[in-house]
């Protein structure tokens, strides 16, 4: 039988799971997978977006990096409200937001308008991430921490597919407003789901914060959070890992495989839709692997970004237009990226206490996304350097990968040997001794 305070509360901090824990985490979820709908949704109006806004392609491609811009500046502030207001409050509020976003942008009849709304979907989907693992650390044991934050990844890449296979049709059939607005209506639905039911941990299993009082409060969090080495490493994890896929997917992944490697577009969406499938794959065998063998964290993380680079070397080196087999190996590749980059989040979630989870997620989140802006920008200013070279576009991926190695090389030992000292400490603060009378 386990001790417990004066008040009653278990002294343990390790959640006990359960069908509870499963419905209320399973509603946060279920919030990040309508986010990523709405995230995605603009990638199959791309063209229609095209004629509405009378739009050239690189304004096209602002709402894509505006949409980045914003998420990634968001991170650390959601991250901080996460930790203050706590998981139910900071999803409100981004149901709201994104809600209100994908209504905006069904009537949008300006470009400038419709900027406006990506924004301020991109802030409303910014919310929902670090909430969910949030949520899921604080209802789910620490052990099952890794595949709980993989099945979360998974479920928002299914996302991608009912944009994809749902919300293209129902866009050729019913057209832009009735399309953005009907699917705006389920974030009203969410709305009401999350601000009835919507739990912020197991009864018991409050988190005490910290006192957090003005800017001095804020600057304590960033830094203490930041100090742990494996916060650094989380974030220079995802920041290697994610960015190849993310940019594939979101924007140059169709014109590479159409313009630079001469497929109809039809085939091109098949290999896009194989991107998916391999993330949600990767995904529940990564999660169990790292469950099962804490020790694989860095092994599969450098053993990705190895492999995306040798594929990717192999079909910008090929002469003339890769062949198919070779293309499909670097989707089902690409498609590991995504839960690769999660790796991240494992080694941040046990460098830092429950307190600062949020704070810590939210820095590691940043890395991926500040990556995948760069490289989007490189690849857009490279192709008009040289005449639409996609070799020398995509070589800057090269690049970002290299400076990544080099920070998770540097970082990767203090991280574990930090790790291993919080790991000896909770285990002696858990001993429990008696006092004889």
């Amino acid at each position: 039988m386990s001790a417990g305070s004066p008040l009653g509360v278990p002294v343990h901090s390790d959640p006990p799971g359960g069908y509870r824990a499963v419905g209320v985490w399973g509603l946060g979820v279920t919030v990040y997978f309508v986010a990523i709908t709405y995230r995605t949704s603009l990638g199959v109006a791309a063209l229609d977006a095209t004629q509405r806004f009378d739009i050239n392609a690189s304004a096209l491609s602002t709402f894509s990096i505006l949409q980045l811009l914003v998420y990634a500046g968001m991170q650390i502030p959601v991250g901080l409200l996460v930790d203050r207001l706590g998981t139910k409050k900071v999803l409100t509020l981004g149901v709201v937001l994104f809600t209100a976003g994908q209504f905006g942008f069904a009537f949008s009849e300006s470009y400038a308008a419709a900027l406006a709304c990506r924004a301020l979907l991109g802030c409303g989907d910014a919310m929902t991430f670090i909430s969910v693992l949030r949520l899921g650390a604080r209802w789910f044991p620490a052990r099952r921490g890794p595949v709980i934050a993989q099945i979360a990844g998974l479920i928002g890449m299914a996302g991608n597919l009912v944009t994809t296979l749902v919300l293209a049709r129902l866009l050729g059939a019913f057209g832009w407003t009735a399309t953005f607005a009907g699917s705006a209506l389920g974030g009203l639905v969410l709305l009401v789901l999350v601000v009835t039911l919507l739990r912020d941990h197991p009864k018991g299993y409050a988190v005490v914060n910290s006192p957090h009082v003005g800017g001095g409060y804020v600057r304590r969090q960033i830094l203490r959070t930041w100090r742990e080495p494996g916060t650094r490493l989380g974030m220079w994890v995802h920041f290697t890992t994610q960015f190849p896929g993310m940019v594939f997917l979101l924007l140059w992944g169709m014109p590479f495989l159409v313009e630079g490697q001469g497929l109809e577009r039809a085939r091109a969406g098949e290999l896009l839709t194989l991107v998916v499938l391999s993330n949600m794959a990767v995904g529940l065998v990564f999660g169990q692997l790292i469950a099962r063998h804490h020790a694989a964290r860095a092994p599969l993380a450098l053993g990705t970004v190895a492999v995306t680079a040798a594929v990717w070397a192999s079909v910008l080196l090929w002469p003339g237009h890769a062949p198919m087999w070779l293309l499909v190996l670097l989707c089902t590749v690409l498609g590991a990226c995504g839960p690769a980059s999660m790796i991240g989040f494992d080694f941040a979630r046990p460098a830092n206490p429950p307190e600062r989870q949020g704070t810590a997620s939210g820095i590691v989140n940043v890395g991926g996304f500040t990556a995948s802006m760069t490289t989007l920008l490189a690849v857009g200013v490279l192709l008009d350097l040289t005449g639409g070279s996609f070799r020398a576009g995509f070589a800057s991926i090269f690049v970002l990968q290299a400076l990544g190695v080099v920070q998770i090389l540097r970082l990767r030992g203090r991280a574990r040997e930090r790790e291993r000292e919080r790991v000896v400490a909770s285990r002696v603060e858990a001993v429990h001794v008696p006092v004889s009378r």
